[in-house]
């Protein structure tokens, strides 16, 4: 890939087919999606996906799904463009739980500025990005939204973008400029780099300041490897040593990918319970082992934007541009380590 392309929120959406009108949110019963494939890399992929399993289309009508987080026993999701929360069943019936959520009572329209990564925090409570106001909120049982997370060393953050809390408690997250109208360029952008953080005990720490594009994390089964996907201008997943006490080693080159492998770009990272690593990027999803060697791939009609599990790991939920897509797995995920 060209050092030269420089990948935005706004070109992985442009990659998207077939967006929906403002504010459409269309339900629909489960069905195969037949522009959907598994294709086989490698034969280790048989224990992870089982022979036969099949991609379905459980809901569709949005303008740009992200940030899935399984909780009630429903999906719940950021409409990014639509700047709506929103959740659906296993049968494909959708809520929308917030209007305006991304923290704009008037984004332009179009825009990336609704919300995007969702967690349960320890509380049992849901904490939420916001692209539009640029923090991390916490949601009470009225959706009414709290801040937690706005500002680093006195500084606005760009746009918190994915987050997950670890076994110490600890909460790590990143913030691209994805959020700003011109990136890095953009009068509005306070924090020099677009970093990964680490919020432990109300303290914000920047373990990561180097990369140009952090988007989708995750941490391996025993936590002491973090994975971080880059969105451009190269594409790729970096691997990152981590300390018992949160303190990040050298990164490493995990995984790289190439624009002419499909649409889209490494945006959401999750693991499952052997250590695979399964990664939203060109083409769709993309299916590693803990060593690195791909496995294989799960094609989508559209842009993958990230995935979540959900049924204590049996389910992989996936957010494509417009629709909400799920597949049985054979290899359990590792459910986020507060879920309700």
């Amino acid at each position: 890939m060209s050092k030269s392309l420089i990948v935005t929120c706004s070109a992985v959406a442009a990659l998207a087919v077939g967006w929906a009108p403002s504010g459409a949110t269309q339900s629909q019963p489960p069905a195969a999606s037949t522009a959907s494939e598994i294709k086989r890399l490698d034969p280790a992929l048989d224990r992870v996906i089982a022979p036969g399993a099949r991609v379905e289309k459980v809901a569709t009508g949005f303008q740009f799904t992200e940030g899935p987080m399984w909780r009630d026993g429903r999906l719940w999701f950021s409409d990014l463009v639509g700047n709506q929360l929103v959740a659906v069943t296993p049968q494909g019936q959708t809520q929308v739980l917030l209007d305006k959520a991304g923290g704009l009572q008037d984004p332009p329209a179009g825009s990336y500025l609704g919300s995007n990564g969702l967690v349960t925090g320890p509380d049992g409570a849901v904490l939420m990005t916001q692209h539009g106001a640029r923090r991390i909120v916490r949601l009470d049982e009225r959706f009414s939204a709290a801040p937690v997370i706005e500002r680093f060393e006195g500084k606005r953050l760009n746009s918190p973008n994915d987050l997950v809390f670890t076994a110490d408690g600890a909460l790590w997250f990143t913030d691209p400029p994805f959020g700003l109208a011109k990136g890095d360029e953009d009068p509005g952008k306070e924090v020099a780099f677009n970093g990964v953080y680490r919020w432990h005990d109300g303290k914000l720490t920047a373990p990561i300041r180097d990369l140009p594009r952090p988007n989708g994390l995750a941490f391996s089964p025993d936590g002491r490897t973090l994975y971080v996907a880059n969105s451009g201008p190269e594409m790729f997943i970096r691997a990152y040593p981590v300390t018992a006490a949160g303190a990040v080693g050298q990164g490493r080159l995990f995984a790289s990918f190439a624009a002419s492998e499909g649409a889209g770009v490494p945006d959401g990272v999750k693991v499952d319970s052997a250590g695979n690593v399964w990664a939203t990027g060109p083409g769709g999803v993309h299916v590693f082992a803990p060593s690195g060697r791909k496995l294989g791939l799960v094609a989508l009609p559209e842009v993958a934007a990230n995935l979540g599990w959900a049924d204590g790991g049996r389910t992989l939920y996936i957010t494509g541009s417009t629709s909400i897509y799920r597949l049985g797995v054979a290899t359990p995920g590792i459910m986020p380590r507060y879920t309700r």
